[in-house]
């Protein structure tokens, strides 16, 4: 559980309109989208494996440039950790992980700062609104499973690609406070100065969506989320809250024993501390929102092959099953069930949800992070 990518809040991405914008937003990224990076691979430009002579040309061409630079990625989110092992021991080539605890906006910027350097990230992990804000430093790429992604979870050019989400949820210690049934249950004294939210939410996606969750869980809705704020300070004033960011280590140490998060980190929380803390998730019903992080590649990649045999790797069924095993919902999740490819065992340990989950549009995204950066402050005091 830590407080990376805690820039702007993420995402949606069910929306044709999302793909809309994305492709005219492409039309003038594309243009200028000519990957000057590139160390041997002799295609960095390459559009697909297909493009680059088929998976063995790929592979052969990462192992020669022998590396790759990512950037954001903790070793315990979305199982990681466990990813960029497994990534390394089957083509032999090093994962250079910098930033782990960045946030979705500081991989943007390093990237600038770092252009024309061997030490540029080669690859990005973002949330959906820095994705679709920075579309121009990205190179077109389609994966072999390409056709298995939901076409509203990718930009059509393969510009970018989610890659695996989760839900908002409530992570709670069991043996300090009774377990939540409802957002609104977090107002009860039984829950004084025990509840935080992953991160400042004007900055961070994963409080942003708490707010989010809050609202729909007090009458709001997607276009209002003034009732989460509500809920918020309602919360602050009867000395609920706790404006604090939540680590394993406040968590381990009982400070802070009620925390809004994805519930694919609150159930890493609680396979984290198994035997020591009854740490328990659940996803309040009629507060379910949803949302995804996406992939894409630098345009200016100094190991474009790398780059884009990362690609492949996450979107395989090996990978897709790794996200799982940490909890978080891969985007490929439906096609590999039908196909019989989906690690089940994994499926049956995620939390559970009811209810249709909300996904906000990019309009609705926007208009909620204005509103935020507007009342958060006065509302928390």
């Amino acid at each position: 559980m830590q407080a990376r990518r805690s820039a702007v809040p993420l995402r949606h991405t069910t929306l044709i309109t999302s793909i809309t914008c994305c492709a005219l937003m492409l039309a003038g990224a594309c243009s200028s989208s000519h990957p000057s990076g590139g160390t041997g691979s002799g295609k960095p430009a390459a559009t697909s494996a297909a493009a680059f002579g088929g998976m063995d040309a790929l592979v052969a061409a990462a192992k020669k440039e022998g590396k790759i630079n990512v950037i954001a990625l903790p070793p315990n989110w979305a199982n990681y950790g466990k990813i960029i092992n497994d990534f390394q021991k089957k083509y032999g080539i090093q994962v250079v992980s910098s930033q782990p605890d960045a946030s979705s906006q500081q991989e943007i910027n390093t990237a600038k700062q770092l252009a024309g350097t061997d030490r540029a990230p080669d690859v990005f992990d973002l949330g959906q609104n820095v994705v679709l804000a920075n579309t121009g430093m990205f190179a077109p790429y389609q994966v072999q499973t390409w056709q298995g992604i939901p076409s509203q979870l990718k930009d059509p050019s393969g510009l970018w690609t989610s890659d695996y989400g989760g839900y908002m949820s409530i992570g709670y210690d069991a043996a300090k406070v009774p377990a939540p049934t409802s957002v609104q249950d977090l107002l009860k004294p039984a829950y004084r100065g025990k509840v935080t939210l992953e991160g400042d939410p004007t900055q961070a996606a994963a409080g942003f969506y708490g707010v989010v969750a809050a609202s729909l869980g007090s009458g709001g809705s997607p276009d209002n989320i003034a009732p989460g704020v509500n809920f918020f300070a309602t919360l602050h004033k009867e000395g609920n809250f706790l404006p604090i960011t939540p680590t394993p280590a406040t968590i381990e140490s009982g400070q802070t024993p009620v925390v809004f998060n994805w519930d694919y980190l609150n159930a890493a929380t609680t396979a984290q501390f198994a035997g020591k803390i009854d740490w328990k998730v659940v996803v309040p019903k009629n507060a379910v929102v949803g949302s995804y992080y996406a992939q894409a590649i630098n345009k200016n990649a100094v190991h474009p092959a790398a780059a884009r045999l990362w690609q492949e790797y996450l979107f395989s069924d090996e990978g897709q099953n790794s996200f799982l095993e940490g909890f978080a919902r891969p985007v490929r999740a439906d096609t590999m069930q039908k196909a019989g490819t989906l690690d089940m065992a994994a499926l049956a340990k995620l939390p559970p949800r009811a209810g249709t989950p909300v996904f906000l549009t990019p309009q609705q995204l926007a208009a909620a992070s204005e509103y935020l950066s507007k009342h958060w402050a006065s509302a928390i005091g």
